[in-house]
């Protein structure tokens, strides 16, 4: 017996000095609070609500479960089929079996509707708050706007934030009552105090009620489009906050430092979406905080995943449909750099999308708001969770008239924002429109975000529908759907009260089908192969090529995002170019993802603007310099220089050219009034010259050794990105 009694507590001993080993140094006292956002139903993407999973035991056993917490800063319900398929039934059921604590209410959580958001929080184990959600018929919040938890020695408040801009980026008829009267709001007046109030008073409440630190968990967003409800204006008008995390736009921010009203420091920190990482707050006995973003986990929670996959398995007969094929990827976001496009220029799907309306209902044009575009579609078989993914909202298919006057007025909402973000920029069927980004946007908006009118002059110019001018007093039909239409989202509501020919004829995943089988003969053509759709939107950026002979191809160029100006609304056409300006604009052509790499110029330096361009264009051979260590980044460059530059590009994009050596003198005579090219550009001078790469100066062949200007470079791009969007293999002509 005594011998039983040694051995335990010799496993004892051993078992605490294990555990102690694994402890971080100063672990004693510390709490976590782990942190999500914009997770969008992204169940088993990037880290997982398994790897979560896995984490978040992780730390309870490092730091012990009274401990360590999880919060979630919204935009969790919506995104994909798995929480279209249950409207958010099968997330709210993982997300109690991760071990959330608190959650915030993003936007997204209301676009079910208002009874089935409450049925969710009903079913939802976490304490889901929100400061500033409030029952106007009441003044109360709807839920509470913070919860405190306690770890022993300390308290921690958590105090939910609630976009205002849920008024009008979800449904705003769900916050109506039945005559269109508003009965709940977000406290979204146009100066942002109402907000900032409602956020001190609970952060008041909070600290009175015993909290010795206060983490807003916010789904409020950084950046302009977010003026003035972002996180950061938020900080800057309140005290007491010690850690915003926020969501919403899809940030991420391992830890940023803000003052508040006060001065005082406050970290600002954001995962991104979709679980590419786990937030991990850390707060230390003397009250010391940090923040961290934990990428590239790999545990899985056994438990969770079997759970997903159950689910899965559920649906997958469903989801694995396939409805149609696509030969070319449709986009909403850069496939090379992940940034979305969507809500801010015209794209391939984005025509797609809005055709598909126009077919179903025989309009003259159709409308849609690239913010209700949610997913790209890989080249391939077109699945129905795809067509999910796309269209996860169940939006419904109608018809109205309406004024010249008032498409005019529709288009001008969706470009205010414009090269910035907008959910509601409209992509768009039967009609074409110029946007003028220079010109300062006038739309006017009620406190509630909602179209009242445009005070000044108009962004949105050139307005074509059947190729002929719009007539602002001619009475057009268009196709678009509930959201837009009878709902007013995104703050349209220009045709709440027009006549409505058809009515909710068909559900949006079911009108895309629709087109791609009965009008495409089930399979995506080339007629859709160009990343920035058809030409339906131009937007110039500049004000300075009016009459300028390359301005199609300046303004092609800056509404892909290739090229931009001088900063004033000017583009300086006739300057001339440097070899840096010309190795950034090549990578962006390619859609290279600028990057610190190996650099072998000893005359570029890792703090110049030009750096990571210069190191991308290297790696992928696309330059090689003059051969003496030197790039000479602020040389002018010349049209050989560009072309053989041109060359390289087309091999690093699979673009091939059949060419012999005995065409080649016959190509060079492009030049032969304006200079002899130089032996090492000649089959690349050739190569530009047969595939119609090599630019003209309005009309005018550029000399092959003279300085090219900003426009002719423009040109030369843009032919190259008509041969790698025209052919993968170019034969003799």
């Amino acid at each position: 017996m005594k011998n039983r009694i040694v051995a335990a507590i010799f496993m004892l001993c051993t078992t605490l000095f294990l555990f102690g080993s694994v402890l971080p140094a100063d672990a004693s006292g510390e709490i976590v609070v782990l942190y999500t956002n914009d997770v969008h139903c992204s169940v088993d993407d990037n880290i997982g609500y398994a790897g979560l999973a896995a984490y978040k035991i992780e730390m309870e056993k490092l730091y012990g479960k009274d401990k360590v917490t999880l919060v979630d800063a919204g935009d969790a319900v919506q995104g994909s089929a798995i929480g279209y398929l249950s409207k958010g039934e099968y997330i709210i059921d993982i997300m109690n079996k991760v071990g959330y604590d608190v959650v915030t209410l993003g936007n997204h959580e209301f676009d079910y509707g208002m009874d089935r958001l409450h049925e969710l929080m009903k079913k939802l184990d976490a304490n889901p708050i929100s400061c500033n959600f409030k029952s106007l018929q009441t003044g109360d919040t709807v839920f509470k706007p913070y919860k405190i938890i306690d770890f022993g020695d300390t308290q921690i408040g958590f105090v939910g934030i609630t976009t205002p801009k849920s008024i009008t980026s979800s449904t705003p008829k769900y916050f109506q009552d039945s005559q269109g009267n508003y009965i709940y709001g977000f406290c979204e007046n146009s100066t942002g105090k109402e907000l900032y109030s409602a956020v001190q008073n609970a952060v008041n409440a909070s600290l009175a009620e015993g909290a010795d630190c206060v983490v807003a968990v916010g789904h409020c967003g950084v950046g302009d489009t977010y003026d003035p409800w972002e996180s950061t204006d938020i900080i800057a008008n309140t005290t007491g906050i010690d850690v915003f995390i926020d969501g919403h736009s899809h940030s991420t921010i391992k830890g940023k430092i803000y003052p508040n009203k006060d001065g005082k420091d406050v970290v600002l920190t954001s995962t991104g979406p979709r679980l590419a990482s786990i937030g991990k707050l850390t707060r230390s006995s003397n009250g010391t905080i940090t923040t961290d973003l934990i990428t590239g986990y790999i545990d899985k929670d056994e438990n969770i995943k079997g759970h997903i996959n159950n689910i899965k398995v559920k649906n997958e007969k469903l989801l694995n449909t396939v409805v149609a094929k696509t030969d070319v990827t449709l986009v909403i976001n850069n496939p090379m750099t992940g940034k979305r496009l969507i809500r801010k220029c015209e794209t391939n799907l984005g025509d797609l999308v809005a055709d598909a309306y126009r077919d179903l209902l025989g309009a003259d044009i159709a409308v849609v708001n690239g913010g209700g575009i949610r997913a790209d579609i890989a080249a391939g078989d077109i699945t129905y969770n795809d067509i999910i993914s796309v269209h996860p909202f169940g939006n419904l298919a109608c018809l109205i008239t309406a004024a010249g006057q008032e498409i005019l007025d529709l288009l001008e909402m969706g470009a205010r924002n414009t090269p910035g973000e907008s959910g509601g920029f409209q992509q768009v069927s039967g009609l074409t429109y110029d946007i003028h980004t220079y010109i300062k946007p006038s739309v006017i908006l009620d406190d509630k975000g909602n179209f009242v009118k445009v005070g000044g002059e108009y962004r949105v110019h050139n307005v074509m529908i059947g190729g002929k001018p719009l007539d602002l007093n001619e009475t057009y039909t268009v196709a678009s759907h509930s959201y837009l239409i009878k709902n007013g989202g995104d703050g349209f509501g220009l045709f709440m009260d027009n006549t409505l020919l058809k009515d909710e004829v068909m559900i949006d995943n079911q009108v895309l089908i629709r087109y791609m089988t009965d009008k495409l003969g089930g399979v995506v053509g080339h007629e859709y192969k160009h990343m920035n759709g058809q030409g339906r939107i131009h937007i110039f950026h500049f004000k300075d090529i009016d009459n300028h002979w390359a301005k199609e191809a300046i303004n092609d160029l800056s509404s892909s995002m290739i090229i931009s100006g001088l900063g004033d609304g000017n583009f300086a056409p006739d300057r001339d170019l440097t070899r840096a300006e010309f190795a950034a604009i090549i990578v962006k052509a390619l859609e290279l993802k600028p990057e610190n790499g190996v650099n072998p110029f000893n005359d570029v330096k890792v703090t110049d603007w030009y750096y990571q361009y210069i190191a991308t264009a290297s790696k992928h051979n696309i330059i090689s310099g003059y051969g003496n260590g030197k790039f000479g980044p602020q040389d002018q460059i010349t049209s050989e220089q560009a072309m053989s530059i041109i060359a390289r590009a087309m091999q690093v994009s699979g673009l091939k050219a059949e060419i012999s050596q005995s065409e080649i003198p016959s190509l060079l005579n492009f030049f032969s009034i304006n200079g002899t090219p130089s032996a090492w550009a000649q089959n690349s001078i050739a190569l530009c010259v047969k595939t119609g790469i090599a630019a003209k100066n309005n009309g005018n062949i550029t000399a092959v050794k003279g300085i090219i200007t900003r426009a002719e470079a423009a040109v030369m791009i843009r032919n190259y990105l008509e041969v790698k969007w025209g052919w993968q293999t170019l034969t003799a002509t």
